[in-house]
C-alpha cells in the first residue's frame, strides 16, 4: 500500500493527540464565563452560548481515552465529560428548577431518572450519567475525592468549579475541591471534635471512604476541624435545587 504524505500527517497527528489526551480549553473557557466562585451557574447565558458546549462535547464524543493515556489523563476527561454532560442535560430541559425533575414522565425509582437518560455517545457506546459515575468512574479509579469533583446540579452537591480538571493538576484540584467543600458551612457543619454534621454524599457514599480506615479518619484528612474518633455524626438534608445564579 502506498503511504501518501497526508495519511502519514493524519496517522502522526493521531499518535500525538492520543498521547495528550482531549483537550479541556473550550470547556475551561465556559466555565469561567457562567460560573462563579461559589459555583452557581449562569444558564441562561451559558444556553445562549450552547454552541460551544456541544463542541467541547462533539470532541469528548469522537476521542475517547485510549490506552496510551495516562491514569490522570482518563480520570480528568471522565470528570469533566460528566459534569459538562450534566451541563448540557440541564440546558436540554431549561427552564427546570431541579435535575430531579428531568426524566421519564412515569417515574421509576433508579430507572427514570435524569441519571439514566441515555444521551451520551462516546466513541461506540450509549451512556447515561449513571454509567459514567458508577460504570467508569468509582469502578475504575480508586479516587474518593471524586465525589467532590462531580457535580449533579443542585445546591447541596460540590460546587462546579471555574476551572476544567486537567491531568497536570488533577491531584491538586481534586484535594483543594474535597477541602472546599468540607469547609463549607452549608454543607458540612462541624460544631467541635466531637460532632459534625457531614453531607449526604458521606452516607451514600460511605463504602467509598472506609476502604483504607473509617469515615472519621477520611474526613480528618481535609476537614477544617479534626473529629474525635468517637464523634456524633449526623446527616444535613439535600437541598436538590438548581445550583442556578
Amino acid at each position: 500500500m502506498k503511504i501518501t504524505l497526508a495519511l502519514l500527517t493524519f496517522l502522526f497527528a493521531h499518535l500525538v493527540f492520543s498521547q495528550a489526551g482531549v483537550s479541556h480549553k473550550s470547556y475551561d473557557e465556559l466555565l469561567q464565563k457562567y460560573v462563579n466562585e461559589k459555583g452557581m451557574v449562569d444558564y441562561k447565558g451559558l444556553k445562549a452560548d450552547r454552541p460551544k458546549l456541544k463542541s467541547y462535547l462533539s470532541i469528548v464524543e469522537a476521542n475517547p481515552p485510549e490506552k496510551t493515556w495516562t491514569r490522570d489523563q482518563k480520570l480528568a476527561y471522565w470528570i469533566n465529560a460528566y459534569n459538562a454532560f450534566t451541563l448540557e442535560l440541564i440546558l436540554e430541559h431549561y427552564p427546570v428548577e431541579s435535575i430531579k425533575d428531568i426524566g421519564s414522565t412515569i417515574k421509576i425509582p433508579f430507572v427514570s431518572t435524569a441519571w439514566d437518560v441515555k444521551f451520551i455517545n462516546i466513541g461506540d457506546e450509549e451512556y447515561d450519567l449513571n454509567n459514567i459515575e458508577h460504570g467508569i468512574i468509582r469502578k475504575e479509579f480508586d479516587e474518593p475525592r471524586i465525589h467532590f469533583a462531580l457535580v449533579c446540579a443542585a445546591v447541596s452537591c460540590p460546587k462546579l468549579q471555574r476551572r476544567a480538571y486537567v491531568p497536570e493538576r488533577l491531584d491538586e484540584q481534586l484535594t483543594r475541591a474535597t477541602k472546599e467543600f468540607l469547609a463549607n458551612p452549608s454543607k458540612n457543619e462541624f460544631k467541635d471534635a466531637d460532632s459534625a454534621t457531614l453531607s449526604k454524599l458521606f452516607n451514600w457514599y460511605g463504602g467509598d471512604f472506609k476502604k483504607n480506615g473509617t469515615l472519621i479518619e477520611y474526613v480528618n484528612q481535609y476537614a477544617p476541624v479534626k473529629l474525635s474518633k468517637n464523634a456524633d455524626i449526623n446527616w444535613k438534608d439535600y437541598n436538590w435545587a438548581l445550583n442556578e445564579q
